[in-house]
């Protein structure tokens, strides 16, 4: 039977191991967990009591990293981190292994900080899919935004509709620049007639931070709308996604 992993793979013990009482290993088998300066406890009840601006960014960082580590002061760790990705978003969208290979963190800890963005995206979309996207846009520019915005490679989708505009399927179709390499016109629009689609949204995100769209962005929305145009199926907009923000090709009169 393999070893269990332990407690604290994330960090060594503050305090000598010489002294059983003073591995937190220990004390967290006993149930024991100290916490002389009441800090946890503080910023837990802050949290609990207060509204969504009661913790700063980097307490909230210090609180998911508590709960993969029982016994550490996590402050430093979560201010190196907010000072290395650049803002809470950043370091909650971070890939995974990046995460784990800075100093201080581990499996445990890039967990604690990853399931948050995940918790967020599924309760995001839960939204999508039960209202008519045309008439809960923001809600479908949240769900794209904590989806797509802090990716760093460039994924193309395509938001497949019924004849109420609810969706009927999120398709990722690929990765890399959005081409006839990436995505095919009639391979879209035949997708769209097998899942009786009458109408779909095309989005993409550009890791580079800025929404705006390029002249291939254009060229194949346009090309995708006349494929779609000879049998019924309507484009109704293509979304660029970015971290400073979306832009839609419609809005901008470019379909």
């Amino acid at each position: 039977m393999p070893d269990q992993p332990p407690l604290f793979d994330d960090a060594p013990a503050l305090l000598p191991a010489a002294s059983a009482a003073a591995d937190p290993r220990a004390d967290v088998q006993h149930g024991a967990i100290h916490d002389a300066s009441g800090h946890r406890t503080r910023l837990r009840k802050r949290l609990l009591d207060g509204g969504a601006e009661a913790l700063a960014d980097h307490e909230v960082v210090e609180l998911l990293l508590m709960q993969a580590v029982p016994r550490r002061d996590m402050k430093p760790l979560a201010r190196s981190l907010l000072q290395r990705f650049g803002s809470l978003a950043d370091v909650l969208q971070a890939d995974p292994r990046t995460l784990c290979a800075h100093p201080g963190m581990g499996e445990a800890t890039a967990a604690a900080l990853r399931v948050v963005t995940i918790a967020a995206t599924r309760m995001a979309r839960q939204k999508v899919r039960e209202a008519p996207v045309i008439g809960s846009w923001q809600a479908l520019i949240d769900y794209l935004t904590i989806d797509m915005a802090h990716l760093t490679v460039e994924r193309v989708r395509v938001l497949y509709l019924n004849t109420r505009n609810m969706l009927i399927l999120d398709d990722l179709v690929g990765e890399g620049s959005i081409d006839e390499a990436a995505i095919h016109p009639r391979e879209v629009i035949r997708r769209a007639l097998d899942l009786g689609a009458v109408a779909l949204i095309l989005v993409h995100n550009h890791p580079s931070g800025s929404p705006q769209p390029s002249r291939a962005d254009i060229e194949i929305t346009n090309r995708i709308a006349e494929a779609g145009r000879l049998l019924g199926v309507s484009v109704h907009d293509h979304i660029v996604i970015g971290r400073e923000g979306h832009v839609s090709l419609r809005a901008k009169g470019l379909i």
